[in-house]
């Protein structure tokens, strides 16, 4: 039986992974029982590209050598996404209820 090989330990290291996420709320009160929240969300605010492993590792296709081996052709993470929110909470005798718009 042949070895397996004598490459060291995390010799192949991805591409290092950024990421800004931000969260902004805002609530405002219309009168003693009602209040008014609203929420703008970003993911990935920055749209930094983080790349994923290389699709194949295999540096030989039979005799030749592979023109695909090592080559990053997809992503880590999607690109830059915005999501708002608003919800109307009103206060009754016994608690809270609130809608989510």
């Amino acid at each position: 039986m042949y070895p397996f090989g004598n490459v060291g330990r995390n010799a192949l290291v991805r591409p290092g992974f950024r990421d800004l996420d931000v969260s902004l709320l805002k609530t405002i009160s219309i009168s003693e029982r009602i209040r008014l929240e609203f929420r703008a969300e970003t993911f990935n605010l920055l749209n930094h590209a983080n790349f994923n492993f290389p699709s194949s590792l295999n540096v030989f296709s039979g005799a030749e050598i592979s023109a695909s081996a090592g080559v990053i052709v997809t992503t880590a993470n999607a690109s830059r996404q915005v999501k708002f929110g608003f919800k109307a909470i009103f206060w009754w005798c016994r608690g809270a209820y609130s809608i989510i718009g």
